[in-house]
């Protein structure tokens, strides 16, 4: 039995166990030597040597890197189109700016002149007013009742009240106004958009509203409201600009570095950027008003000497600049988180420009200024209401020769306005066939009334709605109001921009017609249909 446990003899000319012991622990030695004498050859200076001489292929990621120079040449490419949007919407502004102070009154003479002549002609039409001159008469009287209400509010003392406050406690009035302004802005323009329609609304309806005198008061009391507001706003920023140190205006206009702390870092879409871009354009237009009306009244305090407007230029300037520099830096860096493109601005530009456009069709749904108040959130009544009030306090007219310049500055306005008209007319017609949108102009959607089926109408309208495709296959639907004839039924035209946004650009519109109905699915909101943002944040997350 011991025999069966023994190893197995060597074979002929095989080691034995013993022979393979010896021969594997000499290989373990004579490596060990051989690691020995290779540790001197990692040294230092070839460590050194390596790296110094080290090499790389940036080919090897194209794609990355023509991405990041793609986002710098994207970073400097922003100041420019940013400043060509800022400067037509600034001209947008100041076009529906001067509409109140030039071709208003002109309007309204001519309401209340048809009013009055109106039985020499007779009663050819149901309505005694077209619903325009209706418009133009209530903005007229809301602008003139506000005015005289302002007499009753002193702005001497309001001054030396706010003058009297602390810097800090400043700070935090100016910051409390600036989020009053955009909240009652939001609410301001539908209170006016309430009473236009309660106003001028078919009579045959069914009452569905108060009625038009509460409205009126209604927004009588938001405008002057609003006025104050402004003028509160405009005192402190005359407090700033007289204080010794300039310390509450460099703390002022610190503000303006802090919205982009709350801006940069959060995701936005192509229309929240376009809801950022309109309020930044209202924004810098309301400065500017704020400042003409800081240097008027600093001009009347040292009787209009013209040295101490070269005293006010650098305060203004700089105010100006730090608005510019911190719209630049907020929106580049904006762009360059969320990935997107600088062409984007020329988009946002067409949609103004369309704006404009359609507002001077035949039958438009609304005035063009109104259209700008909507889009952008900027109201010319109480900024009006408010210069008008600062002007006649400053600057007083006496003699015939002052009436006859008060004339030619008026005709001025008026020659000023039509220029401006013109060219902003001439190039939002150049935007618009750029970005191909001349299609929406002309494809309008018509609905039937309330408490009418579409059925009934279907055959006559085919040929009129237009329904276009853009490049993803998707189907946006724009509606624009087109003359209808008499013999047509009532149709309400409706109207993609006086809806809100409630979601971004990634979801998709579709419009199917089952059984002779428009049935309308998801919404893909296009820069056509971003309406009355949210003024208060500056975007819809």
């Amino acid at each position: 039995g011991s025999s069966e446990l023994r190893p197995p003899a060597a074979g002929p000319g095989q080691p034995s166990p013993q022979q393979r012991t010896e021969t594997l622990g000499f290989y373990e030695s004579d490596r060990g030597r051989k690691k020995k004498r290779s540790l001197p050859d990692l040294s230092l200076l070839r460590f050194i040597s390596a790296e110094l001489t080290r090499g790389y292929f940036l080919e090897h990621n194209e794609a990355k890197y023509t991405e990041r120079r793609e986002r710098v040449y994207t970073c400097m490419r922003i100041p420019k189109e940013l400043e060509k949007l800022m400067f037509f919407g600034i001209f947008l502004c100041l076009d529906a700016f001067l509409y109140v102070f030039t071709l208003l009154p002109l309007r309204v003479f001519l309401a209340m002149f048809r009013f009055i002549t109106l039985p020499c002609y007779g009663l050819r039409d149901r309505r005694l007013l077209q619903p325009a001159q209706v418009c133009d008469i209530l903005k007229g009287v809301i602008l003139v009742i506000c005015y005289f209400m302002m007499h009753y509010v002193d702005y001497s003392m309001m001054y030396h009240l706010i003058r009297g406050q602390s810097v800090i406690k400043l700070y935090i009035i100016y910051n409390m106004l600036e989020v009053a302004d955009r909240l009652i802005s939001s609410f301001g323009q539908d209170i006016l958009d309430a009473l236009y329609w309660t106003a001028t609304e078919p009579k045959e309806r069914k009452r569905a509203h108060i009625g038009v005198i509460p409205h009126f008061f209604m927004a009588v009391l938001y405008v002057f409201l609003h006025a104050i507001l402004i003028m509160v706003q405009a005192t402190t920023l005359n407090v700033a600009f007289n204080s010794h140190n300039k310390s509450l205006l460099t703390i002022m206009m610190s503000n303006n570095f802090v919205e982009i702390k709350g801006s940069v870092f959060k995701k936005f879409e192509k229309n929240n950027l376009f809801q950022m871009s309109n309020s930044d354009i209202k924004e810098r237009f309301t400065n500017y008003v704020l400042l003409l009306i800081v240097c008027l009244r600093n001009m009347e305090q040292f009787s209009w000497n013209p040295d101490h407007l070269w005293v006010l230029f650098p305060d203004v300037c700089m105010v100006v600049a730090s608005e510019i520099a911190v719209d630049i830096v907020k929106h580049a860096f904006i762009t360059k988180f969320n990935d997107i493109t600088a062409d984007v601005y020329s988009e946002y530009r067409a949609s103004l420009a369309f704006d404009l456009v359609s507002s001077r069709q035949k039958n438009a749904y609304t005035d063009y200024s109104d259209s700008v108040s909507r889009r952008m959130g900027f109201i010319p009544l109480p900024l009006a209401v408010l210069l008008i009030r600062v002007v006649t306090s400053s600057i007083k007219v006496q003699g015939v020769l002052a009436y006859v310049c008060v004339v030619l500055f008026y005709c001025g306005l008026i020659s000023l306005k039509v220029l401006n008209s013109i060219v902003l007319l001439g190039k939002s017609c150049q935007y618009v066939k750029e970005a191909k949108m001349e299609e929406k102009l002309f494809n309008p959607v018509l609905t039937a009334t309330p408490g009418k089926p579409a059925g009934k109408q279907q055959g006559t309208f085919k040929s009129t709605q237009g329904i276009s495709t853009d490049e993803n296959g998707s189907t946006s639907v724009t509606s624009q109001p087109v003359h209808q004839k008499e013999n047509m039924p009532s149709l309400l035209v409706t109207s993609n921009s006086d809806q809100f946004l409630t979601t971004p650009d990634g979801e998709e519109k579709d419009i199917s017609q089952d059984s002779s109905e428009l049935k309308h699915r998801s919404a893909k909101k296009d820069l056509l249909e971003i309406d009355r943002f949210t003024i208060c944040g500056n975007r819809i997350d």
